[in-house]
């Protein structure tokens, strides 16, 4: 028998589960720490509170692919994502697109690095590079940019992503359980509890250990669960998506390294993605204590007014032809980082085993293109627990 996926396999819930993993979250990072541990011989479930997979944070992102560029003043997080970057177009290539040229520019003021910094930078941790030809240049405001460099970079097409999630997760045989959401987890006689609401009928999943993979929730299960939270830092964010004047459809334009700006193309759509450091964090919050607002007590309030116009009027001050986008919608998302990260833009993840429970996994990625420092991650930690055991 194929998994159990809500709306593709009719079968009645059971009130009781038992699986040797719970995952707790559809999103990427989910879904492919399900299918790695299947691939191992495990039984897992995974359970995801909407009605799809990869539909908030794993979708509602700029779709960058990223090579390290973006994290010039975190080397270690630059050069993880180097590394990253052709392991993930290597896996997952049938969604990667490549057909626009790629460039990042400096800015001669507020920039946090220069020219000559940005250069020695890409050079230690590899990074393709190499001077812009003169008509990209002539898009940019001369006097306000230091240089423009061409740079090797991709943006992912996140309903391709998801459509090779479900094959994956339908190949390795796991029980997906979408529209399902986890209340409470435990401990129990021989692991941990989960807890879940689904369809509106409490069914009960005792399993041998349980990730929690819910990005910007991640404190929502511990909290309910009377557990430490995880201290973590909020931006609601605006990720607007426009239609670009033709003279820049094939082009992805990222000014480094301060309050600048992106626009590239954002694939599961005709337009490009358009993002400004200064405008498109609405809010940002510290989450320490269970007294602090949470990403759902946020999203409750609604939408706040875009500030796309805002954005472009900033944005044409560096490349004029900016005047010409037409906006078509935004997105907003809870943006989760950690607090140790704001000072040098760095994205490390997190991987915290036995989060005050043993056997509860809470693991926080920032970039889709870090997964495959998660897999390792957990292999290495289940290496080093079996040597514990042994």
């Amino acid at each position: 028998m194929g998994p159990l996926i809500e709306g593709k396999t009719a079968m009645s819930p059971t009130t009781h589960q038992t699986a040797d993993t719970t995952i707790i979250g559809g999103g990427f990072f989910g879904s492919m720490i399900a299918c790695h541990l299947a691939a191992k011989g495990q039984r897992v479930i995974l359970l995801e509170r909407g009605e799809n997979l990869l539909e908030r944070a794993s979708h509602n992102n700029q779709a960058r692919v990223h090579q390290g560029y973006h994290y010039p003043r975190s080397l270690i997080t630059g050069l993880r994502s180097r590394e990253n970057y052709t392991r993930f177009v290597a896996e997952f290539g049938d969604c990667v697109h490549r057909g626009f040229d790629k460039y990042y520019a400096i800015g001669r003021e507020f920039s946090k690095v220069n020219a000559a910094q940005f250069e020695l930078f890409c050079k230690r941790i590899g990074a393709p590079l190499s001077e812009a030809p003169i008509q990209v240049k002539a898009l940019f405001d001369r006097g306000l940019i230091e240089e423009v460099f061409r740079v090797e970079e991709a943006a992912f097409d996140a309903r391709k992503l998801t459509a090779m999630v479900w094959y994956r997760l339908e190949k390795s045989n796991i029980l997906v359980w979408t529209k399902s959401e986890a209340t409470r987890v435990e401990h129990s006689a021989g692991g941990i509890r989960v807890t879940a609401n689904r369809l509106g009928r409490t069914v009960a999943i005792q399993s041998n250990q349980v990730f929690n993979c819910t990005y910007s929730d991640l404190n929502g299960i511990l909290r309910a669960s009377d557990l430490p939270l995880i201290p973590l830092k909020h931006e609601l964010a605006e990720l607007a998506l426009v239609q670009p004047p033709p003279i820049l459809a094939k082009l992805g334009i990222t000014i480094m390294c301060g309050p600048f700006f992106s626009l590239m193309p954002f694939p599961s759509t005709p337009w490009h993605s358009f993002s400004h450091v200064r405008y498109t964090p609405h809010a940002g919050w510290n989450e320490n204590t269970a007294d602090d607002m949470s990403p759902q007590e946020a999203r409750a309030m609604g939408e706040p007014v875009s500030r796309v116009e805002m954005m472009r009027l900033d944005a044409l001050r560096y490349m004029p032809d900016v005047a010409a986008i037409i906006p078509k919608k935004s997105l907003f998302e809870i943006k989760t980082v950690l607090p140790v990260n704001e000072k040098d833009d760095g994205r490390p993840i997190l991987f915290r085993r036995d989060c005050g429970l043993p056997g509860l996994h809470c693991v926080l990625g920032a970039k889709l293109d870090n997964i495959h420092d998660i897999l390792d991650e957990i292999d290495n930690a289940g290496a080093l627990a079996a040597r514990h055991a042994a």
